[in-house]
């Protein structure tokens, strides 16, 4: 691959110049060696990495862990490289747990709600609307973050 511009290695990898830059301050992506001219110039290395990152995050993988894998070697780290996998598949497994939860709790409600008085109150703005020291939010999971 020739020299080129961050902003063609931003188009080359489908991202914008800001997320390259923000890369390179968090560690992911070096800064440019080169120069050509008054430009920085990027090569196939850092469009490799690039694309690297862009396809460890559809995996679902954080910015901190993908910096993790980016430390790894591919011939000698294989046993740590299916470690991370399996921790990140095991994470997606408690989040597909939690989503049925949530799923299932929000079916309940529309199902109270769908069998309730019509001069009653919402059971579901009111499950919403709860107040966690009298238990009227026992119907809504705690989600994350």
């Amino acid at each position: 691959m020739n020299e080129i511009t961050i902003g063609s290695l931003a188009r080359a990898a489908g991202v914008n110049v800001e997320t390259v830059r923000y890369y390179q301050r968090r560690g992911l992506l070096p800064e440019a060696g080169g120069r050509k001219g008054a430009y920085r110039v990027y090569g196939g290395t850092e469009l490799a990495r690039l694309r690297f990152i862009r396809r460890a995050q559809a995996l679902g993988f954080t910015l901190e862990e993908i910096s993790g894998l980016l430390a790894l070697d591919e011939e000698a780290d294989r046993e740590r490289a299916r470690a991370v996998a399996r921790a990140k598949i095991a994470d997606i497994d408690a989040r597909i747990r939690q989503l049925e939860e949530v799923r299932a709790a929000l079916h309940s409600l529309v199902t109270c709600c769908e069998h309730t008085d019509a001069r009653a109150p919402c059971p579901i703005l009111q499950a919403l609307g709860g107040d966690p020291r009298d238990g009227s939010d026992a119907a809504v999971p705690k989600l994350p973050g």
